[in-house]
C-alpha cells in the first residue's frame, strides 16, 4: 500500500511541476511559445492530464483554464497521496518507512 501511495504522491509531484513550468515558460516565450521545444516536450507531459481534467469538467471551462483545472485537482491528489502517505508511516512505524 505504500509503495502505491508513494508511486500516486510522485506522479502528481511530476505533473504538478510539468504544469507549473509549462506555465512559466509560456509566460516568458509569450506568443512564440507553441514553436518552443521544451513548451512543446512541457505540454507532450501534461496532455494526458489536462484531458483528463477536461473530461471531468463541466462544458462552461472554457479550454483556457482546463489546465488550471487540472493544476487543482492533481493538487488535492498530491495532498491526499501525502496525507495518506503520513497516516501509513505513523501506523508501521518511522524507521520501516525510509
Amino acid at each position: 500500500m505504500l509503495l502505491f501511495v508513494s508511486i500516486c504522491k510522485l506522479v502528481a509531484e511530476i505533473a504538478l511541476l510539468a504544469l507549473a513550468g509549462q506555465w512559466v515558460l509560456g509566460l516568458l516565450a509569450g506568443a512564440k511559445r507553441d514553436q518552443n521545444f521544451f513548451y512543446q516536450l512541457l505540454q507532450m507531459m501534461t496532455r494526458p492530464f489536462v484531458k483528463g481534467a477536461r473530461m471531468i469538467s463541466p462544458k462552461v471551462v472554457i479550454d483556457r483554464h482546463v489546465p488550471l483545472v487540472a493544476f487543482f485537482l492533481i493538487a488535492f491528489v498530491w495532498i491526499g497521496a501525502t496525507i495518506t502517505k503520513i497516516n501509513i508511516c505513523v501506523q508501521i512505524g518511522v524507521q520501516q518507512c525510509q
